[in-house]
């Protein structure tokens, strides 16, 4: 017999606890559903004794009420009928009164009573299990939503970025302590400030609306002049998302300085800016060298001519254009070098990475497929970073407009390891090259851009000991671009065994193509 739930289940208050008592029998009903009816059937058969024993007209049988106050805690409704018809039957067996067919309606009455207080019982417990298991559940979700709310707080007050809630008005709300140092508040201060006086571009986010018009939510980031309570403006990188409450509309925001950030991009881009220069520079020199010896070589001549020679001794405008070609032949030889090597340890996987990022979507746009392919165990490469990047940006716009007119889009990188050296190749499938010896030259004319992509690329890639060359395909073309891996002793951002490893690569990569200008390397002075 399946037993139901009793008032074992729930709890009581203790007898010698103060405070209200629920039940003054609450003390039987403590215990399993076992002991429960245990107790109900011996209080039965003590009432039946009683009821047995006793002569005269009176009458016991209101006392079942109290074992079917029992019963009715622990047993089915079902069951709780069975006893009610059990209860009425001994009181109609040990009362003094004959039964008859006119008892009917009085059993009726009293199996009514007894089955009524147990129903009652057994609806009081499960109302009180349900209310019970409800409290347990609203205590639990109050548990972890402190959990929940202890655990953001904690996230908010020890992040580094700036977070603070505002109302419709822009009012701060509610502000971590990064907030309060990012706007130079006072600890506690920012709350009831309009953040409008540090950040006036939200101005615009929450616009008053115009009548029967609904807020959307919005959620995203911007990047807006920031003010400091001191009157220091800064670059403030701003994501942020509203949302409605009952209050109104609310902005929630996490800011951070985007100060230093832009300086470092500003200073790569001159860093790049100035690498170029030198370059472009040198091979401009090397072009103005090569006039100024030919010039010389005519004033030479003309000096020489035995004819000539006592009237241009004479001429002062034939000395001073000697003395402004060979001023001019110093200017172009001037030695244009960086100050300082930016040559270092480069991580060539996560450098490859990074481009992935940065020209992907534009590729994706254009139809072409990138496929990037490298050896499991890459090492570190000797490059300066950024220009190595350049390099590989390069490379990709020459691919794409080669790529532009073809039906078949792909560029495919791979990066290999192989006796000391790593070979990034870049293949494409476009229209090929038409001139392959004039392609590292500058100032071409055919070029459709400036004509110096390459050859700063690869003015680039020996200025750190490495290389860039050119093969052509069957479909396309190839180019390669060689590096050193950083293994072993270094000095002076570069391998020291890179020259013992193979001695003759050095001066292969020296080696100008026919008819161009060498670019100048850079090299720590």
């Amino acid at each position: 017999m399946r037993i139901s739930p009793s008032f074992s289940d729930v709890s009581f208050p203790d007898a010698n606890e103060p405070g209200p008592r629920t039940f003054m029998l609450s003390f039987l009903l403590r215990g399993t559903p076992k002991a429960v009816l245990t107790r109900a059937a011996l209080m039965t058969a003590l009432i039946a004794l009683v009821d047995w024993r006793i002569e005269g007209n009176i009458p016991l049988g209101f006392l079942y009420l109290f074992p079917m106050l029992l019963a009715g805690s622990v047993l089915k409704r079902w069951q709780i009928a069975v006893a009610s018809a059990f209860c009425t039957f001994l009181t109609e067996i040990f009362d003094s009164f004959e039964w008859s067919l006119a008892g009917i309606p009085r059993d009726i009455l009293i199996f009514a009573a007894f089955l009524g207080m147990g129903l009652f019982v057994y609806e009081v417990v499960r109302s009180r299990q349900a209310a019970l298991q409800h409290t347990q559940e609203i205590e639990r979700e109050i548990r972890a939503r402190g959990e929940a709310e202890e655990q953001l707080k904690v996230l908010v007050e020890s992040s580094p970025a700036a977070v603070f809630t505002t109302d419709s008005e822009g009012t701060v709300l509610l502000a971590n302590e990064a907030a309060h140092r990012l706007f130079v508040v006072p600890a506690g201060a920012l709350p009831g400030r309009s953040i409008h006086e540090f950040l006036p571009s939200l101005v615009n986010v929450q616009a008053p609306l115009l009548p029967n018009e609904k807020r959307r939510p919005i959620r995203t980031a911007m990047q807006c002049r920031g003010r400091r309570q001191n009157g220091e403006v800064f670059l403030a990188d701003i994501w942020f998302s509203t949302y409605s409450t009952s209050a109104g509309s609310r902005l929630a925001a996490m800011v951070v300085d985007g100060s230093e950030d832009l300086r470092n991009r500003e200073e790569l881009s001159l860093h790049q800016l100035l690498a170029g220069s030198r370059i472009l520079v040198g091979a401009v020199s090397h072009e103005i060298r090569n006039v100024c010896g030919a010039i010389a070589m005519a004033h030479a001549n003309l000096s020489r001519n035995a004819a000539l020679a006592p009237y241009l001794r004479k001429d002062k405008d034939f000395e001073a254009l000697g003395s402004l070609i060979l001023a001019l032949e110093k200017i172009a030889a001037m030695d244009l070098r960086q100050m300082a090597d930016q040559a270092s340890s480069v991580d060539l996987a996560s450098l490859l990475e990074e481009f992935r990022i940065v020209v992907e979507p534009s590729l994706q746009e254009q139809d072409i497929n990138l496929s990037i392919e490298m050896d499991s165990a890459l090492p570190l490469v000797w490059a300066d970073r950024q220009s190595l990047l350049q390099v590989f940006l390069n490379l990709t716009k020459n691919s794409e407009r080669a790529m532009i007119n073809e039906d078949r889009r792909d560029l495919t990188i791979t990066a290999r390891f192989d006796k000391q050296r790593v070979t990034v190749r870049f293949k494409d499938t476009g229209c090929g090259v038409a001139h392959p010896d004039r392609l590292f030259r500058p100032f071409q004319q055919q070029a459709q851009a400036t004509g110096l992509g390459l050859y700063l690329s690869r003015a680039f890639m020996r200025s750190f000991r490495g290389d860039l060359r050119y093969e052509p395909e069957p479909q396309g073309s190839s180019f390669i671009v060689e590096l050193s891996a950083a293994v072993g002793n270094t000095r002076n951002g570069l391998r020291e065994d890179n020259a013992t490893t193979d001695p003759d690569s050095a001066r292969r990569r020296s080696q100008p193509v026919s008819g161009e200008p060498e670019p100048v390397a850079r090299s720590g002075t």
